[in-house]
């Protein structure tokens, strides 16, 4: 599909006054995007995992008719408190998007949103955020038309996600989701993700996710800076060549089921990231002192109890480790013994992906 085909059809026609609801989960990259062009479009391919139980839960009112202007009219609310910052941000989405959801500038609404997991916790929010009000979008334009098939509002959200956060295109459906077009996933696509469409092998269902909280406060850097900080790195373009590699590197461990592999392309991709920002200008390092005792503790957990067990990055200092169900048992009681210490606030939240 390309975005002519969500190009909004009904144009008489507007959803009726009322709720519209949806939820979203938050995902973690295991090949990472990180680089852009045109509007919202990957510099390179990447597939996440989606988490089960870290998701945003969005509620959009539609209160009253108005005569459309240039402007949209509605109030932003988290957890039921008023969050007029929020405004900007979501104006630019909506105006992004104004060829596909037209009907929104018929409307006084209100944006009811809410977390599953604390706020500030380091888990990007942007995502599923972005991706639960596209599903509400969408919502309205199918009770408009019923007869879009279940396939086209999956990419559409999808595609209206993306516009959003980038990564939140990742966020509306599926359990290993492929963003970006690549020679080796069949049905892949720059515009939306897509459900993995080839071989797991079982080692990979069932994995969780333990994400340890080592520094809850605001990142460093936006996404959206360290994305445009890519235009002029020296490395961006064997960065945007390793990436699309490893795309094809994992789609045969995905299917060998070979733990040693995985973990070493996953973490060689969280390692990748952080190094670009390391070697950009302005520069930043966002791990902490903690990230790298973690680091450490998890390579040497690893090699002398021969526990699957590896970890991942986003553009940030907390640690997501990753891990099969079988290992649970061991993994959680080296996390308490063993990781807890190097925690803000001693805080990790545990979650999973399920196949």
């Amino acid at each position: 599909m390309s975005p002519n085909d969500f190009i909004y059809k009904s144009t008489d026609l507007l959803p009726d006054l009322g709720s519209y609801t949806s939820e979203a989960p938050s995902n973690i990259a295991l090949v990472k995007y990180w680089g852009k062009y045109g509007e919202q479009l990957p510099k390179n391919t990447s597939i996440s995992y989606t988490l089960e139980n870290c998701k945003t839960q969005t509620e959009v009112v539609l209160k009253a008719l108005v005569k459309p202007t240039d402007h949209y009219h509605f109030d932003v609310f988290l957890d039921g408190e008023s969050k007029p910052t929020f405004k900007p941000k979501i104006e630019t989405f909506l105006k992004r998007i104004e060829v596909y959801t037209p009907f929104l500038k018929s409307f006084q609404f209100e944006i009811h949103t809410k977390n599953t997991f604390p706020h500030s916790s380091g888990i990007a929010s942007s995502a599923s955020g972005m991706a639960a009000l596209a599903k509400c979008f969408i919502a309205m334009e199918a009770s408009i038309n019923p007869e879009l098939t279940q396939t086209f509002q999956i990419h559409k959200a999808s595609f209206l996600a993306r516009l959003g956060s980038g990564s939140a295109c990742r966020s509306t459906g599926g359990k290993l989701v492929v963003w970006g077009k690549h020679k080796d996933i069949e049905g892949s696509s720059h515009f939306y993700g897509i459900d993995y469409p080839d071989e797991v092998h079982n080692n990979f269902r069932n994995f969780r996710d333990s994400i340890l909280l080592i520094d809850e406060g605001q990142k460093q850097v936006s996404s959206s800076v360290g994305h445009n900080l890519m235009h002029d790195h020296p490395f961006a373009e064997q960065r945007f060549q390793q990436a699309d590699a490893n795309i094809t590197k994992l789609k045969s461990i995905l299917t060998s089921g070979n733990f040693e592999e995985f973990f070493a392309l996953v973490e060689s991709e969280a390692l990748s990231l952080h190094a670009m920002m390391m070697t950009s200008s302005p520069y930043f390092i966002l791990m902490r002192p903690n990230t790298l005792e973690v680091i450490n503790k998890i390579w040497e957990f690893r090699t002398s109890k021969k526990v699957p067990v590896g970890f991942t990055l986003d553009a940030g200092a907390n640690v997501h480790i990753l891990y099969p169900e079988a290992s649970e048992v061991k993994v959680r009681t080296f996390i308490d013994e063993h990781l807890l210490q190097y925690c803000q606030g001693k805080k990790v939240i545990h979650d999973q992906i399920k196949f």
